[in-house]
């Protein structure tokens, strides 16, 4: 049976959640039976967000075949089991891509090349690609209606209806009904007048999900049905919430699944959502808090960190623990002195996470000495498991002058050089090891105890390695080397012995791409453990320093 569509679109003002809530809708067909897909067409120029900044754009995020793509697809794959690719998210330069190149080769026979039907039959053809096999698939047109660089997409999808008629096809749109505190009052206006720009195009949508900040009155409800032409109980009340992982709920509370069933003729199982239920009673009644810092570049705009910090929730809610993150910019550690060290005092555990170029490395490399020193547990990714290795360089083995040639390409102690085969490659995007790759674990590492097997695959984000040349000076004194890729050419993990340090682990690689809130990654799970732990710690020593207090104050000099 062919699949059925739904099309996911956003007015008024963007950051509605569109991203969230195709997701959302993905797990409750899902919770279903049913099997989902999920695709992103982004209407931006570039070919992918690869080369984008990431103040402007957010997280990149990678998938199994080393695609990069947008941080929706995060969303996709932490709230569904669709396996994703390249194939699940476009831009309008990869489709112009794909059709200037077929001109070039003479595909159009010399026609005249237009947007419709050329570039409209290019954007169809990609979402049937992604539809093979599966029930659903949910796809969302990225930006707001009423963009000029939404049109193609806005028009394929209208086409998508006329093609496959009314039963396989479902439009869905995300708008705001905001609270306007002066009045005292509820404002339609916003979406009804986004709905008439999607009727301009030709679109009346089935069902409207309302961005708001309280449940909307039946009255409100009936309000906005009459004058954007849907039914009443179409209407759903899009509330804000406390955590992401009670959007499936509130949906769910609203009908949303019901309703797709019924529009697009599907009959299916009954929905079990006992286990989000319960994740969300974790996220609501946690037993204690754990404290993380991290030392990063991009920390003012948080998108930038999309996956890691949802894969640090997982990690403490596995353990019923609420996740207290705190941004650390990491040029504001880049002091005189230790003076720095003020600012990472009191934290459960630190991490570095990855990122390019060498602002802000100074900073990061005292947030790791802190952390080896203090023995804080400590959590590196990607940059964070190479400024570890310069780290250890120059402050145990004592290679001052130990770097990556990212940062000094005349450092005599390349610890992190240039991928060997790429040398001489200097152009942004294509240069990287991407996508996911095989990993043998040492046989009672903290790596191995962690995932409890001893061969991985994990996904990969980045130009630069480490040079095994400096292996024997490192591991001789402490450092070990706990995973590579199975021919020994990449090392993967490196890590302190536990006897050492109670949690200090580096991964080339980026776990937080895999994580999931009911599948918590197994890194991620250890070092919130640890952090906790750690944090344990500290309080039975505050608490017994406080009582040695009482009981003998004249150690302390109380009178």
């Amino acid at each position: 049976m062919p699949a059925k569509y739904i099309f996911v679109t956003g007015g008024v003002v963007s950051s509605l959640g569109k991203g969230l809530a195709a997701a959302s809708m993905g797990c409750l067909l899902e919770s279903r039976g049913l099997r989902v897909n999920l695709q992103k067409f982004d209407p931006y120029l570039n070919v992918d967000p690869g080369t984008m900044s990431p103040f402007q754009h957010g997280e990149v995020f990678v998938t199994d075949d080393g695609a990069e793509t947008d941080l929706d697809l995060g969303h996709y794959e932490r709230f569904t089991h669709a396996k994703l690719t390249r194939d699940n998210n476009w831009t309008t330069g990869r489709i112009y891509e794909q059709i200037i190149a077929k001109e070039r080769r003479g595909d159009y026979l010399g026609k005249t090349v237009q947007v419709i039907p050329h570039v409209t039959n290019e954007i169809k053809a990609a979402m049937k690609k992604v539809s093979q096999d599966v029930d659903v698939c949910i796809v969302e047109i990225g930006g707001t209606v009423g963009d000029i660089e939404s049109l193609p997409f806005i028009e394929a999808i209208r086409q998508m209806r006329q093609d496959l008629g009314r039963e396989n096809t479902l439009f869905v749109h995300v708008t705001l009904v905001p609270f306007i505190g002066v009045a005292g009052e509820l404002k339609t206006k916003p979406t009804q007048h986004s709905v008439k720009e999607l009727l301009s195009v030709g679109i009346q949508p089935d069902i409207l999900l309302c961005r708001t900040d309280r449940f909307l009155s039946k009255e409100i409800k009936g309000k906005i049905a009459l004058f954007c032409n849907v039914e009443e109980e179409a209407v759903i009340t899009a509330i804000d919430v406390g955590s992401i992982y009670e959007v499936p709920l509130t949906f769910a509370h609203e009908g949303v699944d019901k309703l797709v069933l019924r529009y697009l003729h599907i009959d299916a199982g009954v929905r079990d959502i006992s286990r989000w239920e319960e994740l969300v009673s974790r996220v609501n009644n946690p037993k204690d808090e754990v404290s993380i810092g991290l030392v990063g570049k991009y920390v003012e705009y948080e998108d930038s960190y999309k996956s890691l910090k949802e894969a640090l929730v997982h990690g403490a809610l596995s353990q019923n623990l609420k996740l207290n993150v705190s941004w650390i910019e990491a040029e504001g550690l880049e002091t005189k002195g230790r003076e720095y060290e003020s600012q990472l005092e009191g934290y459960d555990g630190i991490l570095v996470p990855g990122g390019f170029g060498k602002r802000g490395i100074a900073g990061m490399l005292n947030g790791i000495r802190f952390a080896r020193e203090r023995k804080v547990p400590y959590f590196g990714i990607c940059l964070g498991m190479q400024t570890a290795c310069i780290e250890f360089a120059r402050d145990v083995v004592g290679l001052e002058t130990a770097n990556s040639s990212e940062f000094d390409p005349a450092t005599p102690h390349r610890i992190i050089y240039k991928l060997r085969e790429l040398r001489g490659v200097e152009e942004l995007g294509g240069t990287m090891r991407l996508g996911a790759w095989q990993c043998k674990l040492e046989p009672g590492s903290l790596a191995a105890k962690a995932y409890r097997t001893n061969e991985i695959s994990e996904r990969h984000r980045h130009r630069y390695e480490f040079n095994r040349e400096y292996e024997q000076p490192l591991t001789a004194a402490g450092l070990r080397i706990s995973g590579a890729t199975p021919d020994g050419t990449y090392v993967e993990i490196i890590e302190l012995p536990e006897s050492e340090h109670p949690y200090f682990l580096g991964c080339q690689f980026h776990p937080e791409f895999k994580s999931k809130p009911l599948e918590p990654h197994p890194l991620f799970v250890s070092f919130i453990k640890a952090a906790y732990e750690n944090r344990q710690r500290r309080v039975a020593e505050k608490s017994a320093a406080e009582v040695e207090m009482f009981l003998r104050p004249e150690k302390v000099g109380r009178p």
